[in-house]
Order: C-alpha cells, then structure tokens, then sequence
C-alpha cells in the first residue's frame, strides 16, 4: 500500500459521505457535498500524478483507480436524479456507457490487449467531473450561470456516446479478430 493507492481509497470512503449529504437537507449541504466532491476529484488527479512521477504504479492501484472513480461518478448521477438536477435517461446513458466501456477492456484484457483511456474518453471525464460540481451547487447557488451545467450535461452524453462509438470502432474489429 503506497501513497497514492490510499488517495484511491480515501476516494471510496469520501463517497458514502457525499452520498449523504447530497441527499440531505442541512445549512450548508450544497457547499459541504461540493467540498466533498471536489477533495474526491482532487485525489483522482493527485493519486494517478504521484503513482506516475514516483514511480508507484501498482497492479492495485491500477486496479482500483479506475473502480473508484467509476463509484464516484455512478453515486453522484444516481443522487443527483433523485434531488431532481439529472433526468433518469441522462444518467443511464452515462451510466451505461461506464459498464459498456469496462467489458470492452475487460474482454481485451483477457485477450492480452490493452486499451488506453482516448483523449475524448479524458475530456469526458473532465467535464463530467465540472458538469457535476455546478449540479451539486445548484440553481440556487448559481442563479443564471446553472445554465453551464443544463449544458455541461448534454456535452457529457454526446461525449460518452461518441466515445463508446470511438473505442467500438478503433478497438473491436481487433478483439473480433483473436475471437
């Protein structure tokens, strides 16, 4: 267990309490999720940065790093449909494409083929992670600028579509091959 794998796991703790305070009413609770949220996306960026420059690239962080961030994401989408900021069908998609992407490096993995993350994946994730901070804050905190989140959301779906699209189309034709 090195550094930067606790990161990973002090982002899978962070989540149950994000959870409930996204779905809680307190003074403060769009400010306290939005702290959480950013410390969880924070130690996203920080723990894959450290594991690289140190040298610290472990199987399980590489591993759980990718799980950690995936629970992030779904648990948010999931509390913000509830809360009433994210259509179910917005979320499914989103949430769909996560699964839909994992078999895919799944199954090249257990076909000895490795499949990076695209650039296009990475802006997805970058942007997923913005959209959802301006949700978490919400229209009362945001007032006119809530818009970029409204916005920030269909850019999420088209990117994951897209990129779905993209890893389906640069990678299948290889793993159909060794089938």
């Amino acid at each position: 267990m090195n550094f930067p794998n606790s990161l990973t796991l002090l982002r899978i703790v962070t989540i149950p309490a994000l959870v409930i305070c996204l779905l809680s009413s307190f003074p403060y609770q769009a400010w306290v999720s939005f702290g959480l949220w950013c410390l969880a996306t924070f130690t996203d960026t920080l723990d894959g940065f450290l594991a690289r420059r140190k040298k610290q690239v472990t199987i399980l962080g590489q591993l759980l790093d990718p799980i950690a961030d995936k629970l992030l994401i779904i648990s948010a989408l999931i509390c913000l449909v509830q809360v009433g900021r994210v259509l179910a069908w917005m979320a499914i998609i989103i949430i769909g494409r996560e699964f839909a992407v994992t078999g895919f490096r799944a199954i090249a993995s257990s076909q000895g083929h490795h499949i990076p993350a695209s650039p296009l994946g990475k802006t997805k994730m970058i942007l997923e992670t913005i959209t959802i901070a301006l949700l978490i804050l919400g229209p009362d905190l945001l007032n006119n600028f809530y818009i970029f989140a409204r916005v920030g959301l269909w850019g999420i779906i088209v990117a994951s579509v897209v990129s779905a699209a993209e890893y389906g189309w640069r990678y299948g034709p290889q793993l159909s091959s060794r089938s």
